[in-house]
């Protein structure tokens, strides 16, 4: 089940954020999420967020992050991965917005495999300053 984001949620969902950001990222230092961890924490309830909710429990299992049509980052947990979660939150978010732009880097060859699949183009390529990774912007529109 997807729904809003609810304030109650907020540690479910910064776990998951650092969990899924590091194993993910295995080219970025784990210090690096876990230094944004607070910052995060502290924007995170200003984003729009929708969150996946498993039905029988009511586990929070993924979310999508969104700053209007940019978005923030899908997040899955990971023994959730690969079972259409991902797609399911990025389907509901294209039905309420026209057009999507994100960043994704390079090195994360999935989630672009992910957003290409869905739809989404390289539009340009640049270098993130604060880990010197580089990325790609992709964008989407209906």
């Amino acid at each position: 089940m997807i729904r809003k984001f609810e304030e109650n949620d907020l540690t479910d969902i910064m776990k998951l954020w650092l969990d899924t950001n590091i194993s993910a990222h295995d080219f970025i230092p784990e210090d690096y999420w876990k230094n944004n961890f607070e910052m995060v924490k502290e924007i995170l309830p200003q984003a729009e967020v929708y969150v996946f909710e498993e039905e029988t429990d009511g586990v929070i299992v993924g979310f999508v992050g969104l700053t209007d049509n940019y978005i923030a980052g899908i997040f899955v947990r990971n023994d959730y991965q690969a079972k259409g979660i991902g797609s399911q939150l990025l389907d509901y978010i294209k039905e309420i917005k026209p057009s999507l732009k994100l960043s994704v880097y390079e090195k994360n060859t999935s989630a672009i495999d992910f957003y290409k699949k869905a739809g989404f183009v390289i539009e340009s390529e640049n270098i993130d300053e604060d880990n010197n990774e580089k990325e790609f912007t992709m964008s989407w529109d209906m």
